[in-house]
């Protein structure tokens, strides 16, 4: 029987580094499994997690709950007949909706498998107090199926953040616990949590990518080509994203000033430097970055906006910030 909790949060809320605070704590004697969904057909985060310990499943390319939820049940078959993992932590992308995910988990095909335990939703308050997040279906649906709510980022709050958080959290009646926390720094005992928030969800919108799917796998290079560029939209948003070949490495000053000046929301990337890895996080004007002596096995990068930005200029900026 494997221990599932699934771990939604909207765009920039720290779902994948409040995962790595969690697979650190992971004891020795276990097996454990993460099942990554994000927006973008790249593939982030699975380059986040490769040295994470954990077995790893990606299905990038829109919400891993459309299309029937087949590429759910295909990504989450393959864990648990083939791993059979201790543990399952699930990551839907940060546009996703968690009514069907989490009616697929309790659903009687799966009940011999797997127990779902606590769902944990990662919230930055500082995006209480703009529309276009508290609007958001997707963003309200996510808070409203939480049984744990972390309060994330708490290090760059500011006294209205705190109000907002304050305020927002006396509306939903405190039936809820909520955690703040600094940078996904979370207590790996919040996963044994039960699970009892059974409110009832609305219906999420059909909102799946209005482009060709890639399958289970994320983005790779094939044949001799040095990069390529994948295209990605929905729910409001869009997505281009690059890979580029091991060989490739890029100017570290100039990279940085690609990614602080490019007019996009969202900047995420793991990416080949003289020194080895950096790894890039920017939501806003928030830019988190890290620096790893061993280089990455290719490099990728990804921006989301939205509204369609100038993709090809921006991608000519890119590529001159290569030194080879």
């Amino acid at each position: 029987m494997t221990n599932v909790n699934v771990i939604t949060g909207f765009l920039g809320s720290g779902k994948t580094t409040t995962i790595l605070h969690l697979l650190a704590q992971k004891p020795q004697d276990e097996v454990w499994a993460v099942l990554v969904n994000e927006f973008g057909e790249i593939g982030i985060d699975g380059a986040l997690l490769a040295d994470s310990g954990a077995v790893l499943k990606e299905i990038p390319g829109g919400c891993m709950c459309c299309v029937n939820g087949l590429p759910m049940q295909v990504g989450l078959n393959m864990l648990l007949q083939q791993k059979k993992p201790h543990r399952l932590l699930i990551e839907p992308t940060g546009l996703g909706h968690p009514k069907q995910i989490l009616s697929l988990l309790t659903s009687e095909v799966y009940q011999p498998w797997l127990t779902l335990q606590a769902t944990l939703c990662l919230l930055d308050p500082r995006q209480l107090g703009e529309s276009r997040y508290t609007e958001n279906e997707n963003f309200r649906d996510q808070l409203a199926a939480a049984d744990i709510i972390i309060a994330n980022k708490e290090d760059t709050w500011q006294t209205a953040d705190r109000d907002a958080l304050t305020a927002w959290y006396a509306q939903q009646g405190q039936q809820r616990r909520l955690i703040t926390a600094r940078q996904g720094v979370i207590d790996i005992a919040l996963l044994d949590a039960a699970r009892n928030n059974h409110n009832e969800l609305p219906d999420g919108a059909h909102h799946h990518s209005s482009l060709p799917r890639q399958g289970l796998a994320a983005l790779k290079l094939t044949g001799q080509e040095n990069w390529r560029r994948a295209l990605n939209q929905g729910q409001g948003y869009f997505a281009c994203g690059w890979v580029f070949s091991g060989e490739t490495v890029f100017d570290t000053a100039r990279l940085l000033d690609w990614v602080r000046l490019s007019p996009v929301s969202r900047v995420k990337g793991v990416m080949r430097i003289p020194e080895g890895t950096l790894v890039v996080n920017r939501q806003g004007f928030d830019l988190r970055i890290e620096t790893k002596s061993l280089p990455p096995l290719d490099s990728r990068i990804e921006l989301i906006n939205e509204s369609e930005a100038e993709w090809n200029t921006l991608q000519t900026q890119l590529l001159q910030s290569r030194l080879k």
